[in-house]
């Protein structure tokens, strides 16, 4: 069982430096929000799901979420259900410097589920190994693969689709702990992930309801797996997997005020201030949520509508300055 979280691992000659990682978040894990988890010392981090198909346009959108600056190991995911965008995808995200290509087959959401991707490629296997073939034989780069368990309860078949996977060349599988049909209900099957450590060889990574260096270990225990990713518990705290990971050779923001306003400012520089401020709004609430002292409504309200840059920082600052968020006595 993997106890030193902080060991390197490496996936298709691809070194991370460690075992704790950042999981992908659409509309979370963009490049600022990457950066910060980096800094902090995680494992590796995987940007928001890119829809292949979207991303052959090239529009511009689309295309922010392929930027890797200051990033020691690049990943992109990418998702879809025709071979020739995933292909397509792959090529253009390993032009962009990425060091890994993943593919998403895990993700809930009705309106990639209803287009056939996602986690509904779990429901037609044949066609899942087609697009994970067409990726591979698309790039040089090592191409990991993203899954849950199943479909529903009475179609838990993550363990055939990762051998299979396996077999065509994927270098990682990661699976989070949930069927699809559970979106994010209940609490994560640690211990079915075990499943698919039985018939792979290849590293592992489990995923579901990690919070604290405790869910780690526990989590590596019941299932068996190399490494760890960390989700949703990571919002308003994107120094969480590096700090579970207890890499202290990395750097980052002394206070949560720090972070917060560090985390605005890279947003307006990243996407522009309009579109910047909007993206921004969703992380203030969770590190106002989450760290916040004695907050009152009207202060929160003040911070989340207010459209000038300066006197957001300036709120942040009196609102998180304070000894209870010293960021080394919430870690």
């Amino acid at each position: 069982m993997v106890t030193d979280l902080k060991q390197p691992l490496t996936v298709g000659g691809v070194k991370l430096r460690n075992r704790v990682f950042l999981a992908p978040m659409s509309g979370v894990s963009d490049l600022p929000f990457r950066q910060l988890a980096w800094q902090a010392g995680a494992g590796m981090v995987v940007s928001e799901m890119v829809a292949s198909a979207e991303l052959c346009t090239r529009e511009r959108g689309n295309l922010l979420r392929l930027k890797g600056d200051g990033l020691g190991t690049h990943v992109v995911q990418i998702a879809g259900r025709e071979t020739r965008w995933m292909s397509e995808a792959a090529r253009i995200a390993e032009g962009e410097g990425a060091h890994i290509v993943d593919i998403n087959m895990g993700c809930p959401a009705k309106k990639v589920t209803g287009g056939l991707s996602g986690s509904a490629l779990m429901r037609d296997l044949d066609h899942a190994l087609t697009l994970i073939e067409a990726t591979i034989n698309a790039v040089k780069v090592p191409v990991t693969l993203k899954m849950r368990l199943g479909w529903d309860d009475n179609s838990i078949n993550a363990p055939e689709l990762a051998s299979r996977a396996q077999q065509a060349g994927v270098q990682m599988i990661t699976v989070h702990g949930r069927t699809r049909c559970q979106f994010y209900e209940g609490k994560a099957d640690w211990r079915a992930i075990h499943a698919v450590r039985d018939v792979i060889s290849i590293p592992l990574v489990a995923n579901g309801d990690v919070l604290t260096r405790d869910d780690a270990i526990a989590i590596l225990r019941d299932s068996g797996a190399d490494a760890v990713m960390v989700g949703r518990g990571s919002y308003g705290q994107p120094w969480l997997p590096g700090w579970i990971a207890g890499d202290s050779s990395t750097t980052g923001p002394e206070t949560v005020a720090d972070y917060a306003i560090a985390h605005y400012e890279a947003m307006l520089a990243h996407y522009g201030s309009t579109t910047g401020i909007r993206h921004a709004r969703k992380h203030l609430g969770w590190y106002l949520d989450l760290h916040g002292v004695d907050i009152g409504p009207a202060t929160r309200g003040s911070i989340m509508t207010e459209t000038n840059p300066l006197l957001v920082a300036k709120r942040l600052h009196d609102a998180l300055s304070r000894p209870q968020t010293d960021l080394k006595k919430v870690a």
